[in-house]
């Protein structure tokens, strides 16, 4: 079990880094195709569509056929994903590339594989460590895709995506068992007993609802799709933001996402496991969000990218933890059989934030400029913040025994 974890650490690690790879390649494509802001806009809304119709089905997908299978669907779909951005060379074919998206859920397989695998009480520090991989890929992808990009052009940057999506395809096959529900340390009569009660349909809307109806379910989804509205803007717009607000080149960008990358590494590798093993999720959850808003004024005030990069400390701490926090609550509301739809949930939220988030960005920085993103995330997160501080729960209940 520790192998087979172990490598799920890996491919996400590697899915990641061809993640970031095209990140590289993606707005500066758009641009020498003719794209302005807006229609960059509308390119991510693009994949936020696809991915928030397609994240439930694959977290269904993968709790009917198994977390493996799961995988090798979403490592296909890159394949083909790359494939078609490396051959786009029209403002259509780079509308035509984003269609595989909606299978494409490599980080969400890999919370299903460590969410089967891990005992509750362990899960958050678990999850926690694949934020580390998050921060590998994000790193490694953002150095080598803008060095592919500023050297050797797009084309072959994507080639490289492609070859690397082929090699995490078969570390799938290779490593992953089939079933890996069955090793979770769960009560296996339970699981059972819950499987017998699924219907045998992916696109089952009905278990989709019932999930919902979990005590906590949907107001901790209701958190997370509020408060993680303004940071999500943020990021969709960040390509716009470091070409036009910091006047960044293809390879400046690439150093910069590399930065993040760092910084989520160090807090995600040995920072959250420590919070989560001495702190309560809702205590985590509550200075997460208030982080975030204090960020958000932060952001409202900078003018270069040197603030900037201070700035990265608060925000990636807030980010990493919330994220963390909020799928670790919610995948422990629901039995082991259910844990793969849930995490689809999750993945969902974020589909929908970036299926509106790009709209909005677009809208906020033609009239009103970057600082109005900053000010939205302030504003959001206090009037959560405040929220969550009068429904804490009693301190019995916050502290671990």
């Amino acid at each position: 079990m520790p192998k087979v974890i172990f490598v799920t650490y890996l491919i996400a690690a590697l899915d990641i880094t061809w993640m970031f790879l095209q990140f590289s390649i993606t707005p500066y494509l758009a641009r020498k195709l003719g794209f302005d802001t807006l229609w960059i806009g509308y390119l991510q809304t693009t994949v936020g569509v696809l991915q928030l119709l397609g994240g439930p089905i694959f977290g269904r997908f993968a709790d009917l056929f198994g977390a493996r299978a799961a995988l090798c669907l979403s490592c296909s779909a890159n394949v083909v994903y790359y494939g078609l951005l490396a051959a786009a060379d029209s403002p259509l074919m780079l509308f035509i590339h984003k269609l595989p998206a909606v299978f494409m859920h490599g980080l969400p397989g890999a919370q299903m594989v460590v969410a089967d695998l891990t005992e509750p009480d362990k899960r958050a520090a678990a999850l926690g460590k694949l934020g580390l991989c998050f921060g590998i890929g994000m790193v490694a992808g953002s150095s080598l895709g803008g060095t592919l990009n500023t050297n050797y052009g797009e084309t072959l940057t994507a080639c490289v995506a492609v070859g690397g999506s082929l090699i995490n395809l078969l570390l799938v096959l290779k490593f992953i068992p089939k079933n890996t529900k069955s090793q979770a340390p769960q009560d296996q009569s339970q699981a059972l007993q819950d499987q017998s009660k699924q219907k045998k349909s992916v696109f089952d809307m009905g278990e989709i609802i019932r999930l919902m109806k979990f005590p906590g379910v949907a107001k901790t989804f209701s958190i997370k799709i509020f408060s993680g509205l303004p940071s999500v803007i943020f990021q969709v717009m960040f390509s716009i933001i470091a070409m036009n607000f910091f006047q960044l080149e293809p390879a400046q960008n690439g150093y910069l996402m590399a930065y993040f990358g760092i910084v989520s590494m160090v807090i995600q590798g040995g920072v959250i496991g420590r919070l989560t093993a001495k702190y309560s999720e809702n205590s985590l959850l509550l200075l997460s969000i208030g982080m975030s808003s204090l960020v958000g004024l932060a952001q409202a005030f900078m003018t270069n990218v040197y603030q900037f990069c201070f700035i990265v400390l608060p925000m990636m701490f807030s980010l990493s933890v919330f994220n963390v926090i909020t799928d670790s609550m919610l995948t422990k509301t629901v039995p082991s059989s259910d844990t793969g739809t849930m995490l689809g949930l999750c993945a969902s939220v974020q589909s929908l934030l970036r299926t509106i988030g790009p709209t909005i960005g677009g809208i906020l920085y033609q009239n009103y400029g970057v600082s109005s993103f900053g000010l939205m995330q302030f504003a959001v997160n206090t009037t959560v913040f405040v929220f969550m501080l009068r429904n804490m729960p009693s301190s019995k209940d916050d502290h671990r025994k």
